[in-house]
């Protein structure tokens, strides 16, 4: 059982969607998606991962591209919230994390990673947060799952795997990084 911050949703998991090897997997095609993509302009990529989870995730793809292609590829992370167009900055509290961007993405290509993406409001605030630092040459999406119901016309260029959800479900990633297991399950609400 999940409740969400605000203490009023109470969310249940329904069914499990990806495992460690699926979302292993999934990493490795990403990563190669990512090099056939960009195989001519490999010098200009960065990777930037969209806090949290994303951020973990950059950093596991910039590990695959270095053992498939013997590259360092930059990682950078990035904190979109104050980006975000639904927050209501008056009403609640707003803890940022820290971005760190210990490059220029001033005419790189830039690969902006995260998690799951929804309605496309974070992967925006996300691209607004970037283009501040710097204009890049190109701007690309990698993301674990799309579940869809997007409201913006946004689209990932890389995806782990297409989740279809209803609005009242939400999906949970868990990284060994924060929880210790890597999986991805639909929860939806209880009652």
């Amino acid at each position: 059982m999940i409740t969400s911050q605000s203490g009023a949703t109470q969310m249940r998991e329904k069914a499990q969607v990806m495992t460690a090897e699926d979302i292993r997997r999934a990493l490795v095609r990403i990563s190669h998606e990512i090099l056939e993509r960009n195989h001519r302009e490999i010098a200009d990529l960065v990777l930037i991962g969209i806090k949290s989870r994303g951020d973990y995730l950059a950093h596991r793809i910039a590990e695959n591209l270095e053992r498939i292609e013997n590259i360092n590829i930059p990682v950078g992370i990035i904190d979109a919230r104050l980006y975000r167009d639904d927050v209501n900055l008056h009403d609640e509290e707003l803890r940022v994390n820290r971005t760190d961007i210990p490059f220029d993405v001033v005419g790189k290509r830039v690969i902006l990673v995260d998690e799951v993406i929804y309605t496309g409001r974070t992967i925006r605030a996300a691209m607004d947060a970037v283009i501040d630092f710097g204009r890049p040459a190109a701007i690309q999406l990698a993301v674990l799952i799309d579940r869809g119901h997007r409201e913006l016309p946004i689209a990932a260029d890389y995806v782990g795997k297409n989740v279809p959800t209803s609005r009242r479900e939400l999906i949970r990633v868990q990284l060994v990084e924060e929880h210790g297991i890597d999986c991805a399950v639909i929860c939806e609400e209880d009652g």
